[in-house]
C-alpha cells in the first residue's frame, strides 16, 4: 500500500468542517511557497473544491494550501478537512505524493529536494519507491541518494523496500545466481516462484531467464561486484561472525557453540594475512602456498555444499532469509 493509498484507504478520519483560523501552514515541498495567481483562480471559482488533508497531530496542512488560502481570501470561516493520523515524515511524504498527482505541479527543484529528504528519512526505500512518490525517475533518485550518502558519510543500507512492500538486497548478485540455479533444476517453475525463492523481483528473474537462455552470465557485467579491499573483506567477515554469535539457535545449543568456535578459529584475523606472509623464509614459501590452496579448496567445498542446501530448501518451499 502506498502512502497515498494509506490516506485514502483508512489512515484518515471522516471529513468534517473545521474553522479556517485553526489550521497551520504546511510543511510544504514547494520551495517558493504557494502561487498567488493560483490562489486567486481558486478564490474566484464557483466549483466545489475537494477537502484538504490536514495532519491530525499538528493541524498543519498536508495537501491543500492553495485551497486554504483561497478560502481565507473569500472570507470563509470554515473549510472541509480530512485529518491524517501519521508521523511528521509520513505527512511530508503524503504532501509530496498528492501534490505530484494533482493540482498545481511541483517543480523539478521541488521534487528533487523532496527526494533528497525522503532518502534521508526513509533510507530503506528503494529508488523506484521514492521515484513513485516524487515523480522523478529511479535513475535520478539513485543519483540523489549517492550524493546524499557521500555528503553524510553514512554507510549504505544493504536492503531496500520496494513499491510492493517487500525488502530486497541492494546487490542482487547472489539472488541472480541462485535464480539461475533454480531455473536449471526447476525449468518449468513459474517465474514468480523462482523470484520468491531467490529473493529477487519478478523482473530480475525474467532477465536472468533471458540471459541464461541466450548463454549469457546471469549477472550483467556492470553489476558484478568489484573485488573487495582487505579492509572491506575483513570488516565484512567480522560483521558476519558477530551476527552469528548473536543468533540464539547457535548460542544456546552445544552444536551451535561448537560451530561458532570452529568458525572463529578459521576466519578471525584473516585480514591480517599479509603481515605474516611478507617475511616468510624462502624454504617454507611453497609449503604455506600449498596449505593456503588446500584450505581454499576446502572452503570452496563448504560453499558448494551450502549452496546446494539453499537450493534444496527453496525447492521444498521453505524460505531462506537473506542477510
Amino acid at each position: 500500500m502506498s502512502v497515498q493509498e494509506a490516506v485514502d484507504g483508512g489512515h484518515h478520519y471522516a471529513e468534517e468542517w473545521v474553522p479556517v483560523a485553526s489550521l497551520l501552514p504546511a510543511d510544504s515541498p514547494r520551495l517558493k511557497g504557494e502561487s498567488a495567481e493560483h490562489v486567486q483562480v481558486l478564490a474566484l471559482s464557483e466549483a466545489v473544491l475537494p477537502p484538504i488533508v490536514v495532519h491530525l497531530a499538528t493541524r498543519r496542512v498536508i495537501d491543500g494550501m492553495h485551497r486554504l488560502r483561497a478560502a481565507r481570501l473569500r472570507g470563509d470561516s470554515e473549510i472541509l478537512v480530512r485529518f491524517y493520523d501519521g508521523d511528521d515524515e509520513d505527512a511530508f511524504i503524503v504532501a509530496v505524493e498528492r501534490n505530484v498527482a494533482h493540482g498545481l505541479p511541483l517543480s523539478q527543484a521541488d521534487r528533487t529536494t523532496a527526494a533528497a529528504r525522503i532518502v534521508r528519512v526513509r533510507p530503506q526505500w528503494s529508488d523506484r519507491k521514492v521515484a513513485s512518490v516524487t515523480g522523478l525517475s529511479a535513475t535520478t533518485v539513485g543519483a540523489i541518494r549517492r550524493r546524499s550518502a557521500e555528503a553524510s558519510g553514512r554507510p549504505e543500507i544493504r536492503t531496500r523496500v520496494g513499491r510492493d512492500g517487500r525488502a530486497r538486497p541492494v546487490d542482487a548478485t547472489s539472488g541472480r545466481l541462485l535464480a539461475s540455479e533454480l531455473m536449471k533444476r526447476w525449468p518449468d517453475a513459474p517465474i514468480r516462484q523462482i523470484a520468491g525463492a531467490a529473493g529477487v523481483s519478478p523482473a530480475t528473474a525474467l532477465d536472468v531467464r533471458r540471459r541464461v537462455r541466450s548463454g549469457e552470465h546471469p549477472v550483467p557485467e556492470r553489476r558484478k561486484p568489484a573485488r573487495p579491499t582487505d579492509d572491506t573483506s575483513g570488516r565484512d567477515r567480522q560483521e558476519t561472525l558477530q551476527a552469528l554469535r548473536k543468533d540464539p539457535s547457535l548460542r544456546f545449543t552445544g552444536v551451535g557453540r561448537a560451530l561458532l568456535r570452529w568458525l572463529d578459529a578459521r576466519t578471525a584475523g584473516m585480514d591480517q594475512w599479509q603481515e605474516f606472509m611478507d617475511d616468510l623464509p624462502p624454504h617454507v614459501l611453497r609449503i604455506v602456498a600449498r596449505l593456503a590452496e588446500q584450505n581454499s579448496a576446502a572452503w570452496r567445498e563448504v560453499h558448494r555444499h551450502l549452496e546446494e542446501e539453499i537450493v534444496k530448501t527453496c525447492l521444498r518451499g521453505q524460505a531462506v532469509p537473506r542477510t
